[in-house]
Parts: C-alpha cells; sequence; structure tokens
C-alpha cells in the first residue's frame, strides 16, 4: 500500500504531516481522557492538516475520517482487550536504541519518517525467542511473558519483580474520571472508531 501524503476530501486536497512523531502526538491526543472530543478531533485535524483543515469546518467530519485512516496505517481498527504490551511515548527510549541497532545507526531523532514507513520499521524490529532481539522486544516480550508455567518459586519471583519494573505506566494507573469524561471519551472513539 502507498503510503499518502495528501487527503482528498470534496476534490480538495490536503496535504497530511506525516511524520511519526506527528501521528504519536495525535495517538496521546485521542487517548488523553482530560480533553473533550471537540478539542481533540480539533488537535488531530489541526496536527495532521494544518490551518487549512482547521478553518474548514464543513469537512471536519470527513477530515476526521482521513486522519483515522492514516493513523490506522490504513487498516481496519483491533477489537482486542489486551493492555498493551507498548507505548510510543513511554517506551521512545527503547524505540529509539532498537532503530538504531537494527538499523545501522537510523537516529529517529534525526529523521523524518512516514508514519506508516515507521511502522513498518517497528514490525521488523528483531525478535527472537532464542533472546536475539532489540531492546524494545526483550521489554515486551518481558511484559507478555507469562509466568504460571515456571515452576521454581525464586525465578517466579524474580521475573515478576522484572515484569512490574518494566510495566507500562498507564497500565498501572486508576481510571478516575468523571462520567461526562468517560462518555466524551466512549463518544470521541466511537467517532474514531476505536
Amino acid at each position: 500500500m502507498t503510503c499518502p501524503e495528501y487527503a482528498k476530501v470534496n476534490g480538495k486536497e490536503y496535504k497530511i504531516n506525516t511524520d511519526f512523531k506527528v501521528a504519536i502526538e495525535c495517538n496521546r491526543i485521542a487517548e488523553d481522557k482530560t480533553i473533550g472530543d471537540y478539542e481533540r478531533a480539533l488537535a488531530i485535524i489541526y496536527l495532521l492538516f494544518g490551518e487549512e483543515g482547521l478553518n474548514d469546518t464543513e469537512n471536519h467530519l470527513r477530515l476526521i475520517d482521513h486522519a483515522k485512516t492514516f493513523l490506522l496505517c490504513g487498516k481496519e481498527p483491533e477489537n482486542n482487550n489486551e493492555e498493551p504490551d507498548m507505548d510510543y511515548i513511554e517506551d521512545y527510549n527503547l524505540i529509539w536504541a532498537s532503530m538504531y541497532s537494527d538499523y545501522s545507526g537510523l537516529d529517529i531523532d534525526k529523521e523524518k519518517i512516514h508514519w506508516w514507513k515507521f511502522n513498518d520499521l517497528m514490525n521488523g524490529l528483531s525478535n527472537s525467542e532464542l533472546g536475539n532481539c532489540c531492546a524494545l522486544n526483550r521489554v515486551r516480550n518481558l511484559r507478555n511473558y507469562d509466568t504460571k508455567n515456571i515452576k521454581d518459586k525464586k525465578e517466579r519471583e524474580k521475573i515478576e519483580k522484572a515484569k512490574k519494573r518494566f510495566a507500562l505506566k498507564k497500565n498501572k494507573k486508576e481510571n478516575n474520571l468523571s462520567k461526562e469524561q468517560e462518555k466524551s471519551m466512549e463518544n470521541l472513539n466511537k467517532l474514531l472508531g476505536l
């Protein structure tokens, strides 16, 4: 699939800010339960399509549809209730180190990489059950490791302690949202198809 550079709405083309750092910020905003639906949608439109998209109020819903497609890399949203094993912001240092290591010194801090290509690079990071994998995937494998089958109590406790140490912070937080914030989140998630 070709990496899109423009979104076309009613015959008009909007240049997409395709940089992966912008997409990560859009995802952070989409998940931020303290921001209202309308403000979140406007922020995502502004980040991806700039002033031109923000000022075109008649096409906001269509632009949000394009934003959703862009942020999901052209794929359908996954409907799983599993806890995530990675967070682009929280794991950024691991992502940087893994990209640098696996891709011969690719410094993502200095590069502008299309969001879709960035995800392809993420999917191509080394990962092996034999331990020959990048830093990010070692941590992800640890987060997903099922300790139930470990017979040795000390070994199981050691791995469970490591799992807690490397657990994502947002998986540890309690959800203390007001009813209004919860409803607002549900509405935006429906709008974005999440």
